[in-house]
């Protein structure tokens, strides 16, 4: 673990100490290196599952994935934010890489926490960078409103949690993942029981976000710079999902009947939001609604609880990170260029940029989840676990494929078929570091086609 962790941690010394024409090339080569040396995490064959021990920290089949996906996403972050903040004085430079460095330690020791006091702290350790980088490095004048919604929701669903936590110390007497597993709740009032149960799911609800709780993402999404977006929906969201896995193992006696609501939110958050995705204008609050469709799908994969729930979820969670955050490099290279999100305003761009309008058709195709890619696999795996649970659920989810083709579809020709429109006269063509940034996206995503055990988790 401290090979990762003690190299993340100098990264920020060397990021102050660097000569501002070395900043850029530094901290990339420098990050690009971790996340080259967070790989050896994956071939994790103990008989326990729990690998790389130590006092406070452990790598299992469920956080590895994460971790490496955590790790991969620095380089990719500086790469992309290059352009716009290469403007702006040196010292800002500085801070926004340390910001996001120190996201990745917070990340690291999140997936990593083998006590959920320690996960929790770093659950919420991870709010205070980036809501700096939303309302400092913001595109837009709202970013300050979207600090706000993204602080106070987060927040109120993370309280409860931490009294829930208390709670479960007293009872449990112990507050480890490796042993949680083996002991059983011994709550005895049934209304405490579920609002301690509530309390206990409600803060990853709304990091996922599901359908209901999830007005604070788009906001976010469109008002953070591109490695805000980027890491929110890469990593970010996943913070909720996997602290539902860990957590849904100690509520289980519980979970059957309660877990009815939720299951319900997050099947019909699928339509709904898919619907919304269909009438957006806006391209990042497109991207950004489709990933609250592709979560309640997770969300319900999670909470069915069945292996085949808990694979599907994982291997969504990687794929949807993944190609989200390729959406979000792309729309922002469009945004670089043409300086609006409107989709009306920006079509066509397939005639001036062909090889973007190909990466644009790789990483639409992947988000409305064609064979033979891990999100389809994912997609698949969760269908079929809910149509196990209740053969109602397939009218929804199969609507919610169908829509999810649909916006993607829309999506692309938007963008990129049509005629150009008459006000754009001249743009800049696009660069290596643009073409190099969506590769290492895609790239990964094609190469699990390969070898998908690396992200299955327990069934593996």
């Amino acid at each position: 673990m401290l090979k990762i962790l003690i190299p993340t941690l100098m990264l920020i010394p060397t990021i102050w100490l660097s000569r501002p024409k070395w900043l850029w090339p530094t901290s990339l080569a420098h990050s690009f290196l971790i996340a080259l040396m967070s790989f050896t995490w994956l071939p994790n064959l103990s008989e326990t599952s729990w690998h790389s021990m130590n006092p406070l920290m452990a790598t299992d089949p469920i956080s590895t994935p994460l971790l490496v996906l955590s790790c991969w996403l620095l380089p990719l972050m500086i790469l992309a934010s290059q352009n716009h903040a290469i403007t702006e004085p040196n010292n800002r430079q500085r801070t926004y890489i340390t910001l996001l460095t120190s996201l990745q330690f917070f990340l690291i020791l999140a997936f990593s926490a083998t006590e959920l006091i320690m996960f929790y702290i770093m659950f919420e350790a991870t709010l205070i960078p980036t809501l700096m980088i939303i309302t400092r490095w913001g595109n837009q004048t709202e970013r300050l409103n979207a600090g706000t919604y993204f602080l106070f929701y987060t927040l109120a669903g993370s309280l409860p949690l931490l009294i829930a936590l208390f709670s479960m110390e007293k009872s449990f007497g112990t507050m480890s993942l490796l042993t949680l597993p083996y002991l059983s709740p011994t709550l005895s009032n049934s209304h405490m029981t579920t609002l301690w149960w509530m309390a206990c799911l409600l803060a990853f609800l709304v990091k996922m976000p599901l359908y209901g709780v999830h007005l604070w993402l788009p906001k976010a999404h469109v008002e953070a710079p591109i490695a805000g977006s980027m890491v929110l929906a890469a990593v970010l969201l996943k913070l909720g999902g996997y602290g539902m896995m860990r957590i849904m193992v100690s509520l289980e006696p519980l979970t059957k009947e309660l877990a009815y609501p939720f299951i319900i939110l997050a099947v019909w958050g699928i339509i709904m939001t898919g619907s919304i995705c269909l009438r957006q204008t806006d391209l990042k609050s497109l991207i950004a609604y489709s990933s609250v469709s592709h979560m309640g799908l997770v969300a319900g994969g999670i909470l069915i609880q069945t292996q085949w729930g808990f694979t599907g979820a994982l291997i969504l969670m990687i794929a949807h990170g993944l190609t989200s955050s390729a959406l979000f490099c792309l729309a922002n290279s469009n945004y670089e260029r043409t300086h609006s999100r409107t989709m009306i305003l920006a079509r066509g761009l397939q005639t001036i940029l062909p090889l973007m309008a190909a990466w644009w058709l790789i990483s639409s195709l992947a988000n409305l989840a064609l064979p033979p890619l891990p999100n389809l696999m994912g997609e698949l795996t969760i269908i079929v676990s809910l149509f196990n649970w209740s053969w109602w659920t397939i009218i929804f989810t199969g609507a919610g494929t169908l829509i999810t083709a649909g916006y993607s579809l829309y999506m692309f020709l938007m963008t990129q078929r049509g005629p150009l429109t008459p006000h754009i006269l001249a743009l800049e063509p696009s660069h290596t570091r643009e073409h190099l940034l969506i590769a290492l996206h895609l790239i990964p995503l094609l190469m699990l086609i390969t070898k998908p055990e690396l992200i299955w988790g327990w069934t593996a």
